[in-house]
């Protein structure tokens, strides 16, 4: 059976539609199963605008242009849910309830993905909300697969990562309870040492999920998919698309604007990046598996996916640093502030001197030019922002993971030979990074900075302009170290 046929009549359900993997998850499903049924999407209310609002908007983004045009009449499948992962029940009416009540697959992808969550509200969404749409899931009699998305990365102390369940490192039980009769600030204090010194809130609490799942996966058709850093799409709908600063494109882009100098990181460790609509085909594929065959109930743990990247293509950090560097400084952005540039290091010592230098003092010169022009002063304030990210995600920038992905790789002998270029993904295991990335410069440039894809003349002459005060700004501080070096040798051995 073709996998656009086992998707027909389905009735799917989809928490986290308003994401990164959401998005484009909900795309790939309207555009290549037609066929199928709903697809209902958790949105979480806002002030004074309408659920119905918020993902009509959504589906009117640049992400959506290429169904528009091919198979508008597929976007009315897509029916808003009101609720809230963090609320109890999910906040979901009871009337929007039993509108769910014959859905076929469940994708819970809803998550917080800020690294400096405090402890409560990441409890809340990512262990307790798992525990309440199971609590849902469980009265869905027609209910076929229930797609659990965790992380690679939910077990960061083991540095070699199985396709398994790993012990957890509390009780998830407790841990909810916690949350729920304490306050937050109580909470932060004990955070590091009931998180077994995790290096942050999120993975802790989405290791927690990860348990809350395999303890009712003999009552559920569920599993657990564990993509790794999700970038920027390969292919699909279109090269380069991403909604989010996260991963390489925010340094990509930072480096590429002239804000971002410097960075504590090791430049020859292998990253593991994964495509979006990578990790969307792997999440259809692997429900395929379930619609088509039942997974029989076991003694054996929760299935796990890991849907990870860098044994099949990898790249370094250098690398990506190197390939970000030389294209954009080709295609640059409309708005930069300085010459593309920066470098990572290992040294904490010389990327301190270089933030001081190269960030610190260049933002309130910046910010004091500002000021005297009238203008609103905010590059320092950007500064610490980039600085307080960077710390979230420091271990994992000095850190290399390797990720068993045995069961990822089968997901691709599955598809029908037929559909091979619409759900396979192996046909595309040996990426070309240059070309990649410079999709990706292009895509950032076009759907997060809402500029032309392709560079204005304008924009390069800027770039030969800041070649030029680069190089002087250069030669004058080069000059003065000298100075003060000549002038210190001379008064110590000379005089």
């Amino acid at each position: 059976m073709l996998i656009s046929e086992a998707f027909k009549d389905q009735e799917i359900f989809v928490t986290g539609g308003t994401g990164f993997v959401g998005k484009a998850l909900i795309e790939k499903l309207l555009r290549s199963c037609p066929t199928l049924g709903k697809i209902y999407v958790l949105v979480r209310p806002k002030k004074g605008v309408p659920i119905d609002t918020r993902v009509e908007t959504l589906l009117n983004s640049k992400l959506y242009d290429r169904l528009r045009s091919e198979q508008p009449q597929t976007l009315a499948k897509v029916v808003p849910i009101a609720g809230d992962v963090m609320e109890l029940g999910l906040g979901i009416s009871e009337a929007d309830l039993q509108r769910l009540r014959n859905v076929t697959i469940v994708y819970h992808s809803a998550a917080s993905v800020r690294f400096d969550d405090p402890l409560r509200e990441a409890i809340l969404m990512n262990t307790r909300g798992t525990h309440e749409l199971i609590k849902l899931a469980l009265h869905w009699k027609k209910l076929k697969a229930f797609v659990h998305v965790s992380t690679t990365y939910s077990n960061p102390t083991e540095l070699e990562v199985e396709e398994r369940l790993y012990p957890p490192y509390a009780d998830w039980r407790t841990t909810i309870k916690l949350a729920e009769n304490y306050d937050a600030e109580t909470l932060n204090i004990y955070s590091l040492k009931y998180g077994n010194f995790q290096p942050n809130t999120y993975t802790f609490t989405k290791s927690l999920a990860e348990h809350v799942a395999n303890d009712y996966k003999d009552k559920l058709p569920i599993y657990i998919f564990r993509p790794s850093i999700v970038i920027s799409s390969l292919e699909d709908p279109v090269p380069g698309w991403a909604d989010n600063f996260n991963g390489p494109t925010g340094m990509l882009v930072a480096c590429g604007i002239g804000i971002l100098r410097s960075q504590n990181c090791d430049p020859y460790i292998v990253a593991d990046f994964v495509p979006v609509d990578v990790v969307v085909r792997g999440l259809i594929i692997s429900a395929y598996r379930y619609l088509i065959k039942a997974p029989v109930k076991s003694d054996k743990s929760i299935d796990v996916i890991n849907c990870a990247t860098a044994n099949i293509s990898p790249i370094t950090m250098g690398m990506v640093i190197d390939i970000g560097k030389r294209y954009i400084r080709q295609n640059p952005f409309e708005k930069t502030l300085w010459l593309p540039g920066g470098s990572i290091t290992l040294c904490p010592v010389l990327h301190f001197v270089r933030f001081i230098t190269m960030h610190i003092m260049m933002a309130i010169v910046v910010d004091t030019l500002l000021r005297l022009s009238n203008e609103k002063p905010f590059l320092l304030k950007l500064q610490r922002r980039i600085f307080a990210a960077f710390q979230a995600l420091q271990v994992f920038a000095i850190t290399e993971w390797h990720f068993q992905n045995d069961n990822f790789r089968a997901l691709h002998d599955i598809v029908p030979p037929k559909e091979i270029a619409v759900f396979g993904f192996m046909q595309n295991s040996n990426i070309n990074y240059v070309e990649f990335f410079q999709n990706g410069i292009r895509g950032a440039k076009e759907f997060l900075l809402n500029e032309s894809p392709i560079s204005s003349s304008g924009a390069r002459l800027r770039i030969k302009i800041f070649y030029v005060l680069d190089y002087l700004c250069r030669a004058v501080v080069y000059g003065f170290l000298l100075r003060l070096i000549y002038r210190f040798v001379m008064r110590t051995f000379i005089s």
